[in-house]
């Protein structure tokens, strides 16, 4: 499922800046963005660039120095930090490069954790539903040193995606995986995410991903380069 164009996120005027030594060093300046609700949008670049910093922005992670961020029709930068839990909880899904599973907790533990601190019922039937999902069902009662990376991930999909988030973040998901799990993985994202007709904004350094996206933002001297899908060729050609 492809963007409706009902808007979902709108960026504006987004600085972060941080400091090194005496000098301050900018990482994103006065960044505009717009983004549809069921759209792909993939954030293109070298380590480095910005593309966590703009995750982390985006996620209420990292607070901007400037400008703002509405989500769902919320500006999370002029929420506090309890507010800010609370909206993430409830609107956001995120995967992290490095799977961030809790090892005392088994998976159908971890997966079920979002819903339990949101003080959310049913808790389990919809995590065993997405691990069936994944196809980790069987590894449900498994902690997560037993499982291979591909599978964490899979994991980490799982929780992402138990609170029905409007929103899906993903940080170089596939980044700590060899290339075919790799493949697996994101076209299982892409699977469970556009069948639901959810939001995806994915980091990654990995061109082969850019024909699959609907939108592809390359970070430049600080500002986004926005390409659509009628020009995202022009990027792999």
């Amino acid at each position: 499922m492809s963007a409706n164009g009902t808007q979902i996120v709108q960026i504006r005027g987004l600085s972060k800046f941080y400091a090194e030594g005496e000098r301050t060093r900018a990482v994103l300046d006065a960044v505009d963005l717009d983004i549809q609700e069921g759209e792909f949008l993939v954030l293109l670049g070298k380590s480095g660039s910005g593309k966590s910093t703009l995750l982390n922005l985006l996620s209420g992670i990292d607070q901007a120095d400037s400008g703002s961020v509405i989500i769902n029709n919320t500006n999370i930068t002029h929420l506090d930090e309890h507010r800010l839990t609370l909206f993430r909880r409830q609107h956001l899904g995120i995967i992290f490069q490095f799977f961030n599973l809790i090892p005392t907790l088994t998976v159908l533990e971890n997966v079920t954790l979002p819903l339990e601190l949101s003080g959310q019922s049913g808790g389990e039937k919809r995590a065993l539903s997405l691990l069936e999902a994944v196809g980790l069902a069987s590894r449900a009662n498994d902690f997560p040193d037993k499982l291979s990376g591909g599978e964490q991930q899979r994991v980490a999909i799982a929780r992402a995606l138990v609170n029905e988030p409007a929103l899906v973040l993903a940080d170089e998901p596939t980044g700590n995986l060899d290339e075919e799990t790799g493949k697996q993985i994101l076209a299982l994202l892409l699977e469970l995410t556009r069948d639901a007709g959810r939001t995806l904004v994915m980091a990654t350094h990995n061109p082969e991903i850019v024909p699959l996206a609907d939108t592809v933002c390359r970070i430049h001297d600080h500002k986004l380069i926005v390409t659509l899908r009628e020009s995202v060729k022009e990027l792999i050609s």
